[in-house]
Protein backbone atom coordinates (compact mmCIF):
# COMPACT_ATOMS: atom_id res chain seq x y z
CA UNK A 1 0.00 0.00 0.00
CA UNK A 2 0.95 3.44 -1.16
CA UNK A 3 1.46 5.85 2.03
CA UNK A 4 0.48 9.78 0.32
CA UNK A 5 1.40 11.11 3.78
CA UNK A 6 4.40 12.89 2.65
CA UNK A 7 5.08 15.03 5.91
CA UNK A 8 5.74 12.20 8.20
CA UNK A 9 7.92 10.63 5.86
CA UNK A 10 11.65 10.80 6.29
CA UNK A 11 12.65 11.05 2.48
CA UNK A 12 10.45 14.08 2.20
CA UNK A 13 13.07 15.92 4.56
CA UNK A 14 15.80 14.44 2.82
CA UNK A 15 14.72 15.38 -0.28
CA UNK A 16 14.38 19.57 0.95
CA UNK A 17 17.42 19.35 2.80
CA UNK A 18 19.38 18.25 -0.47
CA UNK A 19 17.30 20.42 -2.38
CA UNK A 20 18.31 23.76 -0.45
CA UNK A 21 22.00 22.65 0.18
CA UNK A 22 22.43 22.56 -3.40
CA UNK A 23 20.83 25.80 -4.11
CA UNK A 24 22.66 27.45 -1.79
CA UNK A 25 26.26 25.55 -3.05
CA UNK A 26 25.38 26.43 -6.94
CA UNK A 27 25.24 30.33 -6.83
CA UNK A 28 23.64 31.15 -10.78
CA UNK A 29 24.93 27.54 -11.64
CA UNK A 30 28.45 28.04 -10.50
CA UNK A 31 29.99 25.87 -7.84
CA UNK A 32 30.42 27.98 -4.36
CA UNK A 33 33.58 26.52 -4.03
CA UNK A 34 34.79 28.50 -7.29
CA UNK A 35 33.50 31.46 -5.54
CA UNK A 36 35.49 30.82 -2.29
CA UNK A 37 38.64 30.13 -4.30
CA UNK A 38 38.29 33.57 -6.29
CA UNK A 39 37.72 35.24 -3.09
CA UNK A 40 41.16 34.16 -1.46
CA UNK A 41 43.56 33.88 -4.74
CA UNK A 42 43.86 36.21 -7.53
CA UNK A 43 44.85 35.31 -10.88
CA UNK A 44 43.63 32.79 -12.42
CA UNK A 45 41.17 31.91 -9.82
CA UNK A 46 39.21 34.52 -10.26
CA UNK A 47 39.40 34.46 -13.85
CA UNK A 48 37.97 31.13 -14.02
CA UNK A 49 34.45 32.86 -11.76
CA UNK A 50 34.35 35.50 -14.32
CA UNK A 51 34.60 32.24 -17.60
CA UNK A 52 32.15 30.47 -15.46
CA UNK A 53 29.70 33.22 -14.38
CA UNK A 54 29.23 34.52 -17.74
CA UNK A 55 28.56 30.88 -19.40
CA UNK A 56 26.12 30.54 -16.66
CA UNK A 57 24.48 33.77 -17.05
CA UNK A 58 24.37 33.82 -20.55
CA UNK A 59 22.46 30.45 -20.61
CA UNK A 60 20.34 30.83 -18.20
CA UNK A 61 19.63 34.48 -20.19
CA UNK A 62 18.94 32.85 -23.40
CA UNK A 63 16.81 30.27 -21.78
CA UNK A 64 14.63 32.79 -20.40
CA UNK A 65 14.50 34.62 -23.68
CA UNK A 66 13.65 31.78 -26.22
CA UNK A 67 11.09 29.95 -23.52
CA UNK A 68 10.54 32.60 -20.56
CA UNK A 69 6.68 33.04 -21.70
CA UNK A 70 5.97 29.04 -22.08
CA UNK A 71 7.88 28.62 -18.93
CA UNK A 72 6.08 31.04 -16.87
CA UNK A 73 2.48 29.98 -18.05
CA UNK A 74 3.36 25.91 -17.22
CA UNK A 75 4.97 26.79 -13.75
CA UNK A 76 2.15 28.95 -13.03
CA UNK A 77 -0.55 26.01 -14.00
CA UNK A 78 1.27 23.55 -12.23
CA UNK A 79 1.76 25.26 -8.88
CA UNK A 80 -2.02 26.72 -8.98
CA UNK A 81 -2.51 23.22 -9.95
CA UNK A 82 -0.59 21.85 -6.62
CA UNK A 83 -2.06 24.91 -5.17
CA UNK A 84 -6.06 24.01 -5.84
CA UNK A 85 -5.70 20.41 -4.56
CA UNK A 86 -3.18 21.22 -1.42
CA UNK A 87 -5.10 23.81 -0.01
CA UNK A 88 -8.79 23.27 -0.97
CA UNK A 89 -9.03 19.33 -1.26
CA UNK A 90 -6.85 18.87 1.62
CA UNK A 91 -4.33 16.13 -0.25
CA UNK A 92 -1.02 15.96 1.64
CA UNK A 93 1.16 15.06 -1.45
CA UNK A 94 0.19 18.18 -3.25
CA UNK A 95 0.65 20.05 -0.16
CA UNK A 96 4.28 18.47 0.11
CA UNK A 97 4.73 19.36 -3.52
CA UNK A 98 3.82 23.28 -3.05
CA UNK A 99 5.95 23.49 -0.24
CA UNK A 100 9.15 22.50 -2.37
CA UNK A 101 8.28 24.08 -5.80
CA UNK A 102 7.08 27.44 -4.98
CA UNK A 103 9.85 28.56 -2.81
CA UNK A 104 12.04 26.96 -6.14
CA UNK A 105 9.94 29.63 -8.06
CA UNK A 106 11.17 33.08 -6.11
CA UNK A 107 14.84 31.18 -6.52
CA UNK A 108 14.38 31.27 -9.88
CA UNK A 109 12.92 34.53 -10.07
CA UNK A 110 15.75 35.99 -7.75
CA UNK A 111 18.62 33.80 -9.71
CA UNK A 112 16.71 35.49 -13.23
CA UNK A 113 17.14 39.19 -11.96
CA UNK A 114 20.88 38.43 -10.91
CA UNK A 115 21.73 37.17 -13.91
CA UNK A 116 20.32 40.25 -15.58
CA UNK A 117 22.41 42.64 -13.45
CA UNK A 118 25.48 40.91 -13.82
CA UNK A 119 25.02 41.01 -17.66
CA UNK A 120 24.11 44.77 -17.37
CA UNK A 121 27.03 45.56 -15.38
CA UNK A 122 29.85 43.74 -16.64
CA UNK A 123 31.24 43.58 -12.88
CA UNK A 124 35.06 42.98 -12.86
CA UNK A 125 36.05 40.10 -9.89
CA UNK A 126 35.42 42.00 -6.77
CA UNK A 127 32.16 43.39 -7.77
CA UNK A 128 30.95 39.87 -9.00
CA UNK A 129 32.09 37.91 -6.09
CA UNK A 130 30.15 40.97 -4.22
CA UNK A 131 26.86 40.48 -6.51
CA UNK A 132 27.41 36.54 -6.30
CA UNK A 133 27.62 36.28 -2.34
CA UNK A 134 24.69 38.50 -1.83
CA UNK A 135 23.16 36.04 -4.09
CA UNK A 136 23.57 33.32 -2.19
CA UNK A 137 22.54 35.49 1.04
CA UNK A 138 18.90 35.86 -0.34
CA UNK A 139 18.87 32.27 -1.35
CA UNK A 140 19.44 31.25 2.13
CA UNK A 141 17.03 33.50 3.81
CA UNK A 142 14.59 31.89 0.85
CA UNK A 143 15.54 28.49 2.22
CA UNK A 144 15.39 29.31 5.42
CA UNK A 145 12.17 30.86 5.74
CA UNK A 146 11.04 28.01 2.96
CA UNK A 147 12.12 25.41 5.32
CA UNK A 148 10.47 27.05 8.50
CA UNK A 149 6.75 27.29 7.14
CA UNK A 150 7.02 23.77 5.59
CA UNK A 151 8.27 22.38 9.19
CA UNK A 152 5.03 24.15 10.76
CA UNK A 153 3.03 23.27 8.62
CA UNK A 154 4.19 19.82 8.04
CA UNK A 155 4.25 19.47 11.99
CA UNK A 156 0.57 20.75 11.95
CA UNK A 157 -0.45 18.13 9.65
CA UNK A 158 0.94 14.98 12.00
CA UNK A 159 -0.05 16.36 14.59
CA UNK A 160 -3.85 16.56 13.17
CA UNK A 161 -3.15 12.85 11.88
CA UNK A 162 -2.09 12.05 15.68
CA UNK A 163 -5.40 13.85 16.73
CA UNK A 164 -7.71 12.34 14.68
CA UNK A 165 -6.51 8.47 15.84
Amino acid sequence: MIDFRSFSSIWYWVVLALMWSSLSYYVIGVPYDLVQRARRKPGQARDDLVDATRISVTRLLSLAGSAGVAMTAVICFFLSSLAILGFYYWIQLAQALFFLSFPLTIVGAVSLSTANKIYALEPEHDALIKILMRHRLWVQIVGMISIFITAMFGMAQNLMVVRAL
